[in-house]
């Protein structure tokens, strides 16, 4: 189960095929019985876990028995992609947090340094100056990348770089 970052509502999957999404209750303590999914998809693969949503709500993943990933649109709960690397199935996923991410700004003339951006909502274009190394661009996109990493059976841990 995962609750979608406006908390209107929240995700589920289990051991069948149904991925489904449910409205969240306004007020705490009215749980109405009564209620119905906004949404439930057959998948047609059982036993999907490990639901995690991205920081922005957009899209969302399950690890499955069947050893891949699926990537699914928050929105229209189609599916976007599916990931297989894993020999064994897999248990959970996690999205990496887009929290404070690293601008690299250069001085008059003086040193490199790197300053936070303090809202992650703000929506603002950022340049970087060409006077950055390779290095340093590296580190500013894996930074602001949206990683996706995953956790089977057999220890293993990937990683995927995703939308």
């Amino acid at each position: 189960m995962a609750i979608l970052p406006g908390h209107e509502c929240y995700l589920t999957s289990s051991a069948d095929a149904i991925v489904a999404k449910h409205p969240l209750p306004a007020a705490p303590g009215i749980w109405k019985t009564e209620l119905k999914p906004f949404k439930v998809i057959q998948t047609k693969h059982s036993g999907q876990q490990g639901l995690q949503v991205r920081s922005d709500g957009r899209i969302f993943a399950t690890a499955g028995w069947d050893a891949r990933l699926r990537v699914y649109s928050a929105k229209t709960m189609k599916e976007l992609a599916v990931l297989k690397w894993h020999k064994v199935g897999c248990y959970t996923t996690a999205f990496a947090e887009i929290g404070n991410c690293f601008l690299t700004k250069v001085e008059d003339g003086g040193p490199v340094k790197q300053e936070a951006i303090e809202d992650p909502d703000e929506k603002t274009a950022v340049r970087i100056s060409a006077v950055t190394t390779v290095q340093q661009r590296r580190e500013a996109k894996a930074q602001s990348t949206h990683w996706l990493a995953a956790g089977s059976k057999d220890g293993k841990i990937s990683l995927w770089d995703i939308y």
